[in-house]
């Protein structure tokens, strides 16, 4: 892809697998390229395996707003669908903070900007 050509979702879906039968890392990396393709800031992909039983990657990434929190976690809802993976619960949606995907090995964190800073996740689990 030349540097100049703009990624968006059908790009993204074109290149990668399926993710029928993905494992935990590489699940992560298609909700990172999900969540890059719409716009989300400063998105990190952590291996917390060791450091918890509740998942084997957390993503989380910032939104600039609260409507671009929940369309962040809309799109990886939709985007992951359409390869029949659903995520196990989401929580948060009635709040406009931070809404949490589980999706079994791979945890998705959105937060607005305040508290990402507040809750501070990468020094808790880096």
């Amino acid at each position: 892809m030349e540097n100049n050509e703009k990624l968006t979702n059908e790009t993204v879906e074109e290149a990668l697998p399926s993710l029928a039968d993905a494992n935990a890392a590489e699940l992560a990396d298609r909700i990172c390229e999900v969540l890059d393709a719409k716009k989300a800031h400063d998105i990190e992909k952590i291996a917390v395996s060791d450091k918890t039983v509740i998942a084997e990657y957390f993503v989380i990434c910032t939104g600039n707003s609260n409507t671009q929190v929940h369309s962040l976690t809309d799109e990886v809802e939709y985007q992951l669908g359409r390869q029949e993976v659903k995520p196990l619960r989401v929580e948060g949606k009635d709040g406009n903070a931070w809404i949490i995907m589980d999706y079994g090995t791979v945890i998705v964190h959105v937060f607005n900007r305040e508290a990402r800073q507040f809750y501070n996740l990468e020094k808790l689990y880096q």
